[in-house]
């Protein structure tokens, strides 16, 4: 008689059918995914698995047990003063990625800013990582990178491959699967070097509140999760974005109001170099300056500022207007 793999009861609970089936603990998802991370789950349980929770949908408390595991295992092993993580995992596909220069921004003002994410997983995206050679720039292969490049200038990329390779190689399974995974969901809320405040975008508004509710439950100060657009953090301005809150424990949501009353075409080609025109000033793209100074505005309210719509867009606007441009580029 062959002995049931180890792995199997994690399976059998999320497939269990309509009436049995039940979400994991956060402990029981820890030690899931401590397993996957170990190498030591089989390439059909690990499909079976990772489909099983998307057609369930992933709870709140699997996704910080799946985050302890990868805490556990992947810690940065070195003091980090980060004062804003950025997860970007979605890519965007007939826009800029605006939000780009958003960092950049705080980090030429002094904000440390940590970004991660991914590339390459779906075609005819474009990824924060391909554009940072514009502005001089890297992403770090490790740590110690990152340390120097925040010490540097403010702002640091590093992407899931090298600091969590199996989550990374979890995620360029989306054109296997034909599906992106709760991984990428995953990703967004590891906030690796444990910032004090954290924001991440989704594509679907559902999805808001689980993010939230993981991030209460990992003890985040102060995250911001937003229906930006693509599914990245970004405002979009012709229309109202729902922002859900995590300050000091404290679950809220609101619209943002947008900034512009038309709708603004999307874009059928993208030229890298207008995001660099637009940083020094030497370009100008209507909906990119909207979409950077309502990012950056409640980007502000994330960072602990005060004041309502209006303030804020006006402390955004003097911000970006007082960038220092020679810092990137």
């Amino acid at each position: 008689m062959v002995e049931e793999h180890k792995f199997a009861p994690f399976v059998r609970i999320l497939g269990k059918g309509k009436n049995g089936t039940r979400s994991l603990s956060r402990e029981e998802a820890a030690e899931a995914m401590g397993m996957i991370l170990d190498g030591q789950v089989r390439p059909e349980q690990l499909g079976a698995f990772l489909m099983l929770l998307r057609v369930k949908e992933e709870a709140p408390e699997e996704l910080a047990g799946f985050a302890d595991a990868v805490r556990a295992r992947y810690s940065v092993g070195r003091e980090l003063h980060v004062d804003l993580d950025w997860s970007t995992y979605a890519g965007k596909k007939r826009r800029h990625s605006w939000y780009l220069l958003v960092a950049l921004c705080l980090a030429s003002h002094g904000y440390r800013v940590f970004m991660h994410g991914s590339r390459g997983h779906t075609p005819g995206r474009i990824y924060v990582e391909d554009m940072l050679a514009l502005f001089g720039m890297k992403a770090c292969q490790d740590w110690e990178q990152v340390s120097t490049e925040l010490d540097r200038c403010n702002f640091a990329y590093i992407s899931v491959d090298h600091f969590c390779p199996p989550l990374g190689e979890i995620i360029q399974l989306r054109p296997i699967l034909g599906l992106r995974s709760p991984v990428h969901t995953l990703c967004r809320m590891l906030n690796p070097a444990q910032a004090p405040a954290s924001i991440d975008g989704v594509f679907h508004p559902p999805y808001g509140p689980m993010h939230q509710k993981a991030a209460q439950l990992l003890g985040i100060q102060r995250n911001l999760t937003m229906k930006g657009d693509g599914g990245e953090a970004e405002i979009r301005p012709d229309t109202e974005s729902l922002l859900q809150w995590v300050i000091d424990g404290e679950l809220s949501e609101y619209e943002w109001p947008r900034s512009v009353e038309k709708r603004f075409v999307k874009e059928d080609e993208l030229s890298d170099q207008m995001l660099l025109e637009l940083w020094q000033g030497t370009g100008s793209h209507e909906y990119g300056q909207r979409a950077i100074i309502d990012t950056l505005a409640v980007t502000l309210r994330l960072l602990g500022e005060s004041g309502d719509v209006s303030e804020l867009r006006q402390r955004a606007e003097a911000l970006w207007g007082s960038r220092n441009i020679s810092l990137f580029g």
